[in-house]
């Protein structure tokens, strides 16, 4: 039997492996590095916390990137909802009515 604690553990680990992806196809390993290393000098926030502090993260990285963040954003909430099926149009377009750091906590809910 798995605990609450077990799953939302599991949740978090994808969700860190999925932006760790995402991060590393766009920026590569010595870029992605040094996202990191400003989100952990900055914002206090490890790789591995990153789905526990999702707002610090979002705003760190939006502080890092600048307009850029979108972008990123965007791709890692596609990447997401595609490893929960939920890929479809309807969901693309709620995609742009919520901030990146809500809809990592709804799809962490929904889960």
């Amino acid at each position: 039997m798995t605990t609450v604690t077990q799953q939302v553990c599991r949740e978090n680990e994808k969700i860190v492996r999925i932006i760790d992806r995402v991060l590393r196809q766009i920026f590569g390993n010595e870029a992605t590095r040094l996202i990191y290393r400003y989100l952990e000098t900055h914002y206090a926030v490890k790789r591995n916390e990153i789905a526990e502090k999702i707002d610090l993260f979002a705003k760190g990285l939006e502080e890092f990137l600048k307009t850029g963040a979108y972008v990123i954003e965007r791709k890692i909430l596609e990447d997401l909802y595609s490893s929960y099926g939920l890929l479809r149009r309807l969901e693309l377009e709620r995609m742009r009515e919520e901030d990146f750091a809500s809809q990592i906590k709804m799809l962490t809910r929904r889960a």
